[in-house]
């Protein structure tokens, strides 16, 4: 898989999931695995295996993948990537990334355990839903249409979110706009 297909999978469809957070979740480190992901109806790896492989790069790819995620806010951790939410954006109803990315994104149902939206990205647009296990766990479906050097491709995926700590560490928060 190459390295560009990777970051427009990371970007496009891995941190979507995120869009939809600003919710009764807690503030601060949260790990988004994905499962089930495909594009144009080809199944692609689960994001523990797309982060080992990137493991493997030689040092100076690698270091420039994590620069780029870091940009975004994004970390790669165990199992998937991790971003920090700040107590103010998850206390909002604002919905992160939509100023950094030029996202935006429409909550067309919420409710305390579920919502469903719809978004449109420079490189991306889709739907999808997120339900809310509880304040520490999230699942989401997302549909999406992405743009891939410059050819225009279906993704599907499922995630999961977790709560790691309130604890960030280095990473920078997610703000509210």
């Amino acid at each position: 898989m190459c390295m560009r297909l990777i970051k427009t999978l990371v970007l496009g469809l891995g941190v979507a999931p995120m869009l939809a957070s600003a919710a009764p979740i807690l503030p601060g480190l949260w790990e988004i695995s994905t499962s089930n992901m495909a594009v144009d109806g080809q199944q692609m790896p689960a994001m523990d295996v797309m982060i080992e492989k990137l493991k493997t790069l030689p040092s100076e790819q690698r270091q420039m993948m994590e620069q780029m995620l870091a940009k975004q806010g994004v970390q790669l951790g165990d199992s998937g990537v991790q971003v920090c939410l700040s107590e103010a954006l998850v206390n909002s109803d604002e919905l992160p990334l939509q100023e950094q990315s030029g996202c935006k994104q429409t909550v067309t149902d919420r409710s305390d355990k579920l919502w469903a939206f719809t978004f449109d990205c420079p490189q991306a647009k889709g739907q999808g839903e997120t339900r809310f296990i509880n304040d520490k766990q999230f699942t989401s479906t997302v549909t999406s249409t992405f743009n891939h050097q410059g050819k225009q491709q279906h993704g599907t995926m499922q995630t999961n979110a977790r709560w790691v700590g309130a604890d960030c560490g280095g990473l920078k928060p997610q703000q509210a706009n």
